[in-house]
């Protein structure tokens, strides 16, 4: 089988796997694969191919990746649930941290409370939402 051929068929297996996994993981090699595959149609010896295609991939590893890693990078989607940090919450239970218990109303809906400051919080007390970790609310006094 001739080099280009090889190159070609590692080509398109490498975009092929890069369009499956969508996480920049195979692009680098596809690039260094292209090179090798110039280098084998202009005629260069294996030799070349394979330094081409190393230095290739490596350098668009290390030029390109951070920039395509800042474009594509995965922000946090804000959910409805962060529409309670800052609000105001009435304590329906008790909270108190080291039982690991403790309810609050916002706005009409109940969660899991804890308090940020770990003292225990008495029914009826009005508090302010500082933060949400999983299904729970942390909770100051106002």
């Amino acid at each position: 089988m001739l080099p280009s051929a090889i190159w070609l068929i590692a080509l398109i297996v490498l975009i092929v796997g890069e369009v499956l996994t969508v996480g920049l993981t195979f692009i680098w090699f596809a690039v260094g694969a292209l090179g090798g595959l110039i280098v084998a149609v202009m005629g260069g010896g294996i030799w070349l191919q394979i330094v081409v295609f190393l230095l290739l991939s490596a350098l668009s590893l290390v030029l390109i990746r951070p920039a395509a890693a800042r474009f594509m990078k995965n922000s946090r989607s804000p959910t409805n649930a962060d529409r309670v940090i800052g609000q105001t919450a009435v304590v329906t239970e008790a909270i108190d941290n080291i039982e690991g218990k403790g309810q609050v109303n916002i706005a009409g809906q109940i969660w899991s409370a804890r308090s940020q400051e770990g003292v225990a919080v008495p029914v009826g007390t009005e508090v302010k939402v500082l933060r949400i970790e999983g299904v729970k609310v942390f909770v100051a006094l106002k």
